[in-house]
């Protein structure tokens, strides 16, 4: 298994990118500014963005993994590579997500707690409404853990 940045050519991993955020606009807002990781394992099984903004907070703007290699530690291995690469660069990683039952304890389990709600992110950014799990996504949870 090997993480990679992607510098150049970031939408050639669109098929991913969208699997974590179904509306390429959306991406578009953070994509050429964030920098970008790729993991590999006999080819790209997973997909990560990262984001300054500011105040020591670092973003996990995007994380994805492949369907079919969900759940054997491709996700959580991205998020220990960008907790090592950034520790003593920032002092918080911070990401925004749906209240949803399959994102929510993933994030937990990688030692972020609830830290804030947007209300009505998801019924306000997007042209269509985003289910996950069969919930209609409506507020961002943000959530957060010290670097």
């Amino acid at each position: 298994m090997e993480i990679k940045e992607v510098k150049t050519d970031k939408k050639q991993y669109l098929d991913l990118l969208l699997l974590a955020d179904e509306q390429e606009d959306m991406i578009d807002r953070y994509l050429e500014r964030g920098t970008m990781y790729v993991l590999e394992d006999n080819g790209v099984k997973a997909e990560c963005v990262v984001t300054d903004e500011g105040g020591g907070i670092l973003e996990l703007k995007s994380i994805a993994v492949k369907p079919g290699f969900q759940g054997k530690g491709y996700g959580k291995a991205l998020v220990d590579y960008i907790i090592q690469t950034y520790i003593g660069q920032y002092t918080v990683l911070q990401v925004g997500t749906g209240d949803s039952p399959s994102t929510i304890p993933f994030y937990e389990s990688c030692g972020f707690r609830r830290h804030h709600l947007v209300k009505n992110f998801f019924t306000d950014h997007y042209d269509h409404p985003i289910y996950e799990c069969g919930v209609q996504l409506v507020d961002m949870v943000y959530l957060q853990r010290e670097l």
